[in-house]
């Protein structure tokens, strides 16, 4: 049997264009004969699955799994969100949470891991070619704490585990467990809601907060004040920046009475015992990722001539 070396396949995924760790299978299975691991490929519907990988997915689901002290958000993305409605996308979608959250994966790590008796990798690629779109796993964070809860919650769910936008909070503290879920899941909804930065000013990044400052600097000149009131009218200006960027000094969904931070203030105060959030996680659906909006009357107009 031939060694399988990374340059052998590499060498198949050249010649086919299928993944990395589908190669290495093949070559497996095949005794590392390159012809009979292309065909290999072929019959498993694996290559089916990689002339769908230049597509762009841009729907699909988050999932989310919560333990005692940790909690997971794991994105996995399809072409349309018909797929994302499938059972059989949906059962990927929890079971790859689960496992992430039970093995502290990262994307790479998570993809090798074996869900049941085929890797992550491989069973996402066999749905792939059994659906007929192209899916990925586009990225994997957890938040932990202790002592403390990790609170979840889920914005358009499909499932309790499953929706469009995912959240998680730590909050730490000794108290109730149940009161600190249910605090920590209002905290969740108004993250969903507001969608902010970073949990503290210090947690936000110094060159966010830089470009900000300069923004507002050159918005401040156009009154055409003096220089030093200018300087006094920039600190108002990044403080009301880090009302609408900053969770701890965000108005409370809840109570708008209050900001976040005088909202645990005072949860504490009636939990009697001290009370933390010490991070949060947002994931939504397609976040960042560049869409293709199919004009199709457009389309018909240039072939007819228009």
């Amino acid at each position: 049997m031939a060694e399988i070396t990374a340059s052998l396949v590499k060498q198949l995924r050249d010649k086919t264009g299928a993944g990395m760790m589908d190669c290495k299978k093949a070559l497996t299975e095949t005794g590392g004969d390159i012809e009979e691991a292309g065909d290999w490929l072929r019959k498993s519907g694996l290559l089916k699955a990689a002339k769908k990988a230049s597509r762009v997915a841009a729907e699909g689901l988050i999932g989310i799994a919560v333990g005692e002290h940790s909690g997971v958000l794991v994105e996995v993305n399809s072409e349309t969100d018909f797929v994302a409605r499938n059972d059989e996308f949906k059962g990927f979608v929890k079971s790859a949470a689960e496992l992430a959250l039970a093995e502290g994966c990262t994307v790479e790590a998570l993809l090798e891991k074996n869900l049941g008796d085929k890797s992550v990798q491989l069973t996402l690629s066999e749905l792939i070619a059994k659906i007929g779109e192209n899916m990925s796993v586009r990225r994997v964070a957890a938040v932990s704490v202790n002592p403390g809860v990790v609170a979840a919650y889920v914005h358009n769910a499909a499932s309790p585990e499953l929706g469009k936008i995912g959240v998680l909070v730590g909050v730490k503290s000794e108290g109730d467990h149940d009161k600190l879920i249910k605090f920590g899941k209002q905290v969740a909804m108004h993250i969903a809601a507001t969608a902010p930065l970073a949990l503290s000013v210090e947690h936000l990044a110094k060159e966010t907060v830089e470009h900000e400052r300069e923004i507002q600097r050159e918005l401040a000149r156009q009154s055409g004040k003096p220089e030093n009131v200018i300087e006094k009218m920039l600190e108002g200006r990044m403080r009301k920046y880090y009302e609408e960027v900053v969770l701890l000094e965000q108005t409370f969904v809840i109570d708008q009475e209050k900001t976040v931070k005088k909202a645990v203030e005072a949860f504490a105060k009636d939990l009697g015992t001290p009370v933390e959030l010490v991070g949060f996680l947002r994931f939504q659906v397609g976040e960042g990722i560049e869409k293709v909006t199919d004009d199709f009357a457009g389309e018909v107009a240039k072939m007819a001539g228009h």
